[in-house]
């Protein structure tokens, strides 16, 4: 599937400032709740924080919304 672009300059900035935030949340949790109590719990949910953060930030960059491409409408 081709990644066009199907947000405008609005979207991608949302996206990036979300996509920020995620990570910046997954490295907090991962160093104040995963890394001291060694929890699984605390390592798989800032991993995801982070993943879902990176993907954020993958969309911004490229302009690009799966949410979009698979046909819903989102309001931005």
């Amino acid at each position: 599937m081709p990644l066009t672009c199907n947000i405008n300059a609005r979207g991608k900035a949302v996206r990036l400032i979300w996509g920020i935030l995620l990570i910046a949340a997954g490295t907090v949790t991962a160093i104040a709740w995963a890394y001291p109590k060694s929890s699984i719990l605390g390592w798989v949910i800032s991993v995801a924080l982070v993943l879902g953060g990176a993907f954020a930030v993958f969309e911004a960059r490229v302009g690009w919304c799966v949410i979009r491409a698979m046909g819903w409408k989102t309001p931005m």
